[in-house]
Formats: structure tokens, C-alpha cells, sequence
């Protein structure tokens, strides 16, 4: 004879907080972490000499990232999970290596900074593409971290109305670092 299996009450579905303020605790402290490193850490190789290929690595990095979320994206549209939870992972990869990449990048070389002597396109570079990328960077570690949770624990219909939110500003974060990049390497 089977044992009945009683549906979960609802309460046992909730998230615990947590998790969610450890995730958001790990995103605090990294983003942080990347605020020192980036403008107060003094840079190990200001030559650049050393692994000088990071930031067009990082680059490559972040337009795969946009291949496979839009990839993604098309897949569970066509209601493809499995294909869909491949490519989301893969950009998860993806952007992973792109932070550690980024860390070592900064750590050896500091912060780039946009040359003065292009007024118009420095402000387009500082004010409409670095503010908000820096911005919703800072915003989508935590959002990633926890559209990936409620999938993994399979709370599907929480993990939908996150990745909402979480999938244009992960989408904005890549593309928009690429763009980063090539304006710096534009005019440089």
C-alpha cells in the first residue's frame, strides 16, 4: 500500500528569509568589494603590461551572456525547460567567469577612465551608459541569485514573476557593458 503524499501547506513553499537576506548580504558585501577595488585599491600593474586581453575578455564575456539570455529567453517562450535551464546556466557560467575576470582586471590595472577631451561622448559615456549600468549591475547580483534559488527549489510560479524583472536588467548589464568597453576602447 502506498503512503499518501498530503500536499504541502502553503507556508511551507515560502522562501525563508533567510535566504533571501543571506543573498542580499552576499550582494551588499560583494558590490562593495568591487566599489573599493575599482576606486579606492591602488592598481598592481599601472603599465598594464599584465593580462592586458581582460578587458576585451570581459567584453566577449558579457556579449555571450546576452547570446544565451536571449537564447533563454526564446526557449521558455517555446516552453522549452530544459533548454531554457541550459542556456540560463550557461550565461550564469558565462557571467561568473566574466566577475572573476573583471576582479583580476581591476586588481591589476584599476579603474579606466574616459579621456576629457571628448566632452560630448564622455557625457554620454558617464551619465546615460555607466550611471545606469553601474546602478542596475549592483541590482541584478541579488536578483540573479534569487530567480536562480526559486527555480532550483522548483517555486516556479515565484521564479516567473522575478525573472520578469531580472532578465531585461541582466540583458541591460551585458549589452550595455559591451558598449562600455568599446567607447573606452574607441577613444582611448
Amino acid at each position: 500500500m502506498q503512503p499518501s503524499v498530503e500536499p504541502l501547506p502553503s507556508n511551507e513553499w515560502r522562501t525563508p528569509f533567510f535566504v533571501i537576506a543571506g543573498i542580499i548580504a552576499v550582494s551588499v558585501v560583494a558590490s562593495l568589494f568591487l566599489a573599493w577595488l575599482v576606486y579606492y585599491h591602488p592598481p598592481v600593474d599601472v603599465a598594464g603590461t599584465h593580462l592586458a586581453f581582460l578587458p576585451a575578455l570581459d567584453a566577449v564575456l558579457n556579449a555571450l551572456c546576452a547570446v544565451f539570455l536571449i537564447i533563454g529567453f526564446r526557449y521558455i517562450r517555446r516552453r522549452q525547460i530544459t533548454a531554457h535551464r541550459n542556456s540560463m546556466f550557461g550565461a550564469f557560467i558565462v557571467s561568473s567567469v566574466f566577475l572573476v575576470a573583471y576582479i583580476v582586471n581591476h586588481l591589476l590595472h584599476g579603474d579606466m577612465l574616459f579621456p576629457r577631451a571628448y566632452p560630448t561622448a564622455r557625457f554620454i559615456y558617464l551619465w546615460v551608459l555607466l550611471t545606469p549600468h553601474i546602478f542596475l549591475a549592483v541590482v541584478c547580483l541579488p536578483l540573479i541569485l534569487i530567480t536562480f534559488f526559486l527555480s532550483l527549489t522548483g517555486r516556479f510560479p515565484a521564479h516567473r514573476k522575478l525573472a520578469r524583472w531580472t532578465y531585461p536588467i541582466w540583458l541591460y548589464v551585458s549589452v550595455s557593458g559591451v558598449i562600455v568597453y568599446a567607447m573606452l576602447a574607441a577613444y582611448r
